[in-house]
């Protein structure tokens, strides 16, 4: 089963999280074996986007869809990881071309260097006018490096978009995946999180940053078999056997990670709305019916010349009763 455990070390200005997806995972993959899944290095990839994801999410309490996207002109063109608030998840990659088993992200998704990495936060109430907020970051480190590793891109993200010290370890297989996350947290929070009540001193910045920096390198020398195939308890254990670790009941279950997308017949509607009456008719010319399949999930919604109609019927002129497309 998906978990995740959350856990914060006493008197420091450091929390983690770790995530384990599984069952939410192999879904993932299952859902796309009916075209044909993906190659072993574009799964590794992906199921690091879910797993990283899915701790963003949880670290930052969004109540809407946190979505990451990594899009560039390689064989992979676009992945997408998409997260709500009670933690539902859903992911999908298009590929294009051969992908090698041992591929780096640079050459999937980054070959000529137009690579970007993108975290939308779409608010699940929106206001009138209010868009979601997107933050992007090139596939490139500090030094005009090409980066070769996810972790490395949402590092650089949250230190670029957050300023925020996080140090990141991913790892995926066809079976599960997982990530390790640490993060700094602001000097202003640092009383709430010794129990003291009494703001530290400038001076104790160093301090702080030395403890961070300590428990940044135990998590970074975590292997990933260790991660993939070791559990929760022995991984925190391993790493962090001198830290006075606090750890918060995991979620699990219907509480935790697990696949859930959020497609509907409603939402396609929306979208041929989108298109236009002409075009969709040009559709239903040409071929009959207009059929819209979900690239996450692979369900298939379709819908003939009476339905279509429907779609394009204001709420005013429909018959008593009707709510529209069902």
């Amino acid at each position: 089963m998906s978990e995740l455990h959350k856990f914060m070390f006493e008197g420091l200005p450091v929390r983690g999280m770790l995530v384990r997806l599984t069952d939410a995972w192999q879904e993932i993959l299952r859902r796309r074996q009916e075209a044909g899944g993906y190659p072993a290095a574009v799964t590794e990839l992906l199921g690091e986007m879910a797993a990283a994801a899915t701790l963003m999410q949880a670290n930052i309490k969004f109540n809407g869809a946190l979505v990451m996207q990594v899009q560039g002109d390689g064989p992979v063109k676009l992945m997408v990881a998409e997260v709500q608030p009670d933690l539902g998840l859903r992911a999908t990659a298009t590929v294009q071309g051969e992908v090698a088993d041992d591929a780096p992200l640079s050459h999937m998704v980054n070959v000529l260097g137009q690579g970007r990495c993108a975290i939308t936060l779409d608010p699940k109430d929106r206001l009138p006018g209010q868009q979601p907020y997107q933050g992007v970051v090139p596939l490139y480190g500090d030094r005009g490096e090409k980066l070769e590793k996810l972790s490395e891109v949402i590092e650089h993200y949250m230190l670029q978009s957050e300023q925020l010290d996080t140090r990141l370890v991913l790892a995926a297989n066809d079976r599960m995946a997982a990530g390790l996350l640490i993060q700094r947290l602001p000097l202003q929070g640092e009383a709430n999180l010794a129990g003291s009540g009494v703001a530290r001193r400038d001076e104790d910045q160093i301090g702080q940053n030395e403890d961070y920096n300590r428990i940044a390198m135990l998590a970074a020398s975590l292997k990933r078999e260790e991660l993939l195939e070791l559990d929760a308890e022995t991984i925190l254990r391993r790493l962090f056997w001198e830290e006075d670790v606090r750890r918060f009941e995991p979620l699990t279950g219907t509480n935790g990670p697990r696949f859930s997308c959020t497609c509907s017949r409603d939402r396609v509607a929306g979208m041929l709305r989108s298109l236009g009456q002409d075009e969709v008719a040009s559709i239903l010319a040409e071929q009959g019916q207009v059929e819209v399949g979900c690239d996450f999930c692979g369900a298939h919604y379709r819908f003939d010349p009476v339905d279509a109609a429907q779609v394009f019927l204001q709420p005013a002129s429909q018959p008593p009763g009707s709510s529209g497309v069902q």
